[in-house]
C-alpha cells in the first residue's frame, strides 16, 4: 500500500506537532526531576485521565484485541474488560491516598511502609524489575505492533519502523519531560479515536464484509458475537473449557490476583505517576474515573467490529500469509489481521488512521519512557549511586536512560511473535502477586519479605511452567497453579519473619491515612499526631465499596449496551442505557461523600 501526498502531509503534521510540544515544554522539565517526571505536581484531572487513556490506546491494543475475537469471540475480552474492577477500586479507594503520600514514584512506597534493608533493596529491586524487566516489556510489544501494522500497510522494513516512530517519540519525550508527554496524549488521544472509529466504519461497508448486518449474520462471524460465552454446549454439558479461562476465571481470580500494567491492584506504574502529579486529592480521584470510564466504555468496539469483519476477509492464518506473501512467516499471527484490514482504505482516511496509529505508539512509548527512567534515577541511581546528585544531572541520567531503554525495547520487539503472547508471558509473571499489593494497605503484618517471596515465587512458578515441570497444562490451570503457590507462600512469609518496625507503621498510618481493623495494633499505641491537614478523603469505606459497584455497574451496562445496540437488538441495548445511566445517577449522589474535601 502507498501514501499519497495527502497521507504523507497528515502523518508528518502529527509528528511535527509532538516534536513542537515536546520543544514547547523542555525548558519546564529541565528545573528538576519533579518537573521532569511529575510535571510539578500541578496537573489538572481531564489532562490525566485523557494522558492514561491515550497510553492505553497503543499500537498493540487493537492487534490484541483483533487476536482475541479471532480466537475466543468478543467475549474473550474479559481477559482484559475483568481488569474494570480493580481499576473502579483505585479510583474510589486508593487514589487520594497516593496523592496524599507525596512520592515521586510508587515504588518510593516501599521505604515509607517497610522497614530495614529489606524495605531499600526490595525498593531497588522493584524498580530494576519494573522499569527494566516490565518496561521493556510492554514497548517491545508496542514497538512489534508497530512492525506489523508498518510491514503490512506500507511496506517499512523494521529499521525503518524503529528509526521513524522510535526515533520521533524519544525526541520530544526526552524533551518534555511528563508535561510534554501529558500535553501530547491528549491530542493523540483524540486523533486515535477519530481514526479507529473512522477505520471500522470504513471497513464495515467494504463489499467483500457488506455491511453490519451482513456481517453479524455471516456463518463465521455468528459464534463469536456472544458478549459472554454461552455456558453449556449444544448437547447440554457445561462448557467448563471456555466458560473457566473465558469468563469465571478473570472475573473472580485474575483482577485482584495478578500485576499487570495499567490495572495493577491498588494502583501502580503510569497510572500512579499520573496521581501523583495532580493538583490534589479531588484531581487525582476524578482522573482515575475519567480513565476507567473512557478505558472500558468507550473505545472497545471499534476494534471488535474490525476484528469480527477480518474473519470473513482473512478466515485462516493461511489466508494471511498468502495476502501477504513478503512478511516473515515466522510474524503471521491473527494480531496481524487488524492492519491486513486497514489495507483497503483509501487516500486521505488512510493517512489519517496511519498517522492514529503512529499517534497511539507514540503515548504509550513516551509514557512508558518517561515512566521507567523516573524508576531507574530516582529509586535506583538517586538512592543508591549517587545521593548527593543534582537536580540537572538526574535530568540529563534521565535522558540518557531513555535512549538506552528504547534501544533495548526494540531489539526484544524483534523476537516477539504475536501480542497475545506478550500479554499471557506478563499475566503469567504476575500471577498471585495481586493480593499483596491490596493486602498492604489493610493489614499492618505485611511485611517486605513477604512481597519479595511473592516476586520471587511467582516468577519462579512462571518459569517452572515454561519448562514444563508441572506437566502438559493449560494456561489458565497454570494461572491457578500460581495464584495459590505463590499467596501461600507469601503470607507464611508474613507470619515467619520479622515485622515491620512500629515506628514506621504508624508514620505510614498518619501520612497516608489509612485505618481499619488491620491496623489497630498499630493506632492503638501509636503516639504520633493525626495526619496532614488540608485534602482529605471523605468517604467511609462502605460508601467507597458502594461506588465501586456501582461505577463497575454503569461501565459495563454502557459497554454491553453499545454491543447490542451494534447487534440490532435495540430492547437490549434500551435496558442496558437505561441502567448505565440509573447506576450514573445513584453514583453522582454517592459521589458527593466521596471525593476530597478542603
Amino acid at each position: 500500500m502507498r501514501l499519497s501526498n495527502l497521507d504523507l502531509a497528515i502523518v508528518s503534521v502529527i509528528c511535527l506537532s509532538s516534536l513542537v510540544i515536546g520543544l514547547l515544554t523542555a525548558k519546564r522539565a529541565s528545573g528538576s526531576s519533579s518537573d521532569y517526571f511529575l510535571a510539578g505536581r500541578r496537573m489538572p484531572w481531564w489532562l490525566l485521565g485523557a494522558s492514561m487513556v491515550a497510553t492505553t490506546f497503543s499500537t498493540d491494543t487493537p492487534n490484541l484485541v483483533t487476536d482475541i475475537v479471532r480466537r475466543h469471540g468478543v467475549s474473550g475480552n474479559w481477559v482484559w474488560w475483568s481488569f474494570l474492577l480493580s481499576g473502579m477500586l483505585t479510583v474510589f479507594v486508593f487514589a487520594a491516598m497516593w496523592r496524599r503520600l507525596g512520592v515521586m514514584t510508587d515504588v518510593e512506597f516501599y521505604e515509607l511502609r517497610y522497614s530495614g534493608k529489606a524495605a531499600a533493596f526490595l525498593r531497588g529491586f522493584r524498580a530494576l524489575y519494573l522499569g527494566l524487566f516490565f518496561n521493556v516489556m510492554i514497548m517491545a510489544t508496542v514497538t512489534l505492533a508497530a512492525i506489523k501494522i508498518a510491514g503490512v500497510m506500507l511496506g517499512l522494513s523494521p529499521a525503518w519502523v524503529v528509526a521513524i516512530g522510535a526515533g520521533t517519540t524519544l525526541l520530544f519525550t526526552v524533551a518534555g519531560g511528563l508535561r510534554g508527554v501529558l500535553w501530547t496524549d491528549l491530542a493523540l488521544f483524540v486523533l486515535a479515536m477519530v481514526g479507529s472509529i473512522a477505520a471500522a466504519m470504513h471497513v464495515v461497508g467494504l463489499p467483500e464484509v457488506g455491511g453490519l448486518d451482513a456481517l453479524l449474520s455471516h456463518p463465521s462471524v455468528a459464534p463469536a458475537l456472544p458478549l459472554i460465552p454461552p455456558w453449556k454446549l449444544p448437547d447440554g454439558a457445561w462448557n467448563w473449557e471456555v466458560l473457566l479461562p473465558v469468563f469465571l476465571i478473570p472475573v473472580f481470580v485474575q483482577w485482584w490476583s495478578i500485576y499487570y500494567p495499567s490495572a495493577e491492584p491498588g494502583g501502580g506504574g503510569y497510572v500512579v505517576q499520573r496521581l501523583l502529579a495532580a493538583k490534589d486529592e479531588r484531581h487525582a480521584v476524578l482522573s482515575t474515573l475519567l480513565f476507567n470510564v473512557a478505558h472500558y466504555a468507550l473505545r472497545p468496539w471499534p476494534w471488535i467490529l474490525v476484528a469480527l469483519a477480518s474473519m470473513v476477509v482473512y478466515p485462516s492464518l493461511g489466508d494471511l500469509a498468502a495476502a501477504f506473501p513478503e512478511i516473515d512467516p515466522k510474524t503471521i499471527g491473527h494480531d496481524l489481521a487488524y492492519p491486513a484490514m486497514l489495507t483497503n482504505l483509501p487516500s486521505g482516511l488512510r493517512g489519517l488512521v496511519v498517522a492514529s496509529l503512529l499517534a497511539a505508539y507514540m503515548s504509550t512509548i513516551s509514557t512508558q519512557l518517561n515512566l521507567g527512567t523516573s524508576y531507574v534515577v530516582h529509586d535506583v541511581w538517586k538512592r543508591f549511586v549517587r545521593k548527593d546528585a543534582s537536580e540537572r544531572d538526574l535530568v540529563r541520567v534521565a535522558r540518557l536512560s531513555s535512549v538506552f531503554l528504547l534501544v533495548i525495547s526494540s531489539g526484544v520487539a524483534l523476537l516477539l511473535k504475536n501480542a497475545l503472547d506478550s500479554f499471557q508471558i506478563l499475566l503469567q509473571v504476575g500471577a498471585g502477586t495481586g493480593l499483596i499489593f491490596l493486602l498492604r494497605w489493610f493489614w499492618w503484618r505485611v511485611n517486605a519479605a513477604a512481597e519479595i517471596v511473592a516476586m520471587v515465587v511467582s516468577l519462579g512458578v512462571a518459569i517452572a511452567v515454561q519448562q514444563g515441570a508441572f506437566g502438559d497444562i493449560t494456561d489458565w490451570q497454570a494461572f491457578l497453579l500460581s495464584v495459590g503457590i505463590t499467596t501461600v507462600a507469601w503470607i507464611a512469609a508474613a507470619f515467619l519473619t520479622t515485622a515491620t518496625e512500629p515506628g514506621v507503621l504508624a508514620e505510614f498510618v498518619r501520612r497516608s491515612g489509612v485505618g481499619g481493623p488491620g491496623w489497630k495494633k498499630v493506632t492503638a499505641v501509636s503516639t504520633l499526631s493525626p495526619g496532614p491537614s488540608g485534602l482529605r478523603f471523605g468517604g467511609t469505606p462502605g460508601r467507597a465499596l458502594t461506588a465501586v459497584g456501582l461505577s463497575v455497574v454503569a461501565v459495563y451496562a454502557a459497554l454491553f449496551g453499545t454491543g447490542e445496540w451494534l447487534y440490532g437488538n435495540g430492547l437490549s441495548a434500551g435496558i442496558l442505557f437505561a441502567v448505565a445511566t440509573l447506576a450514573a445517577i445513584c453514583l453522582r449522589r454517592c459521589f458527593t461523600g466521596l471525593l476530597p474535601r478542603a
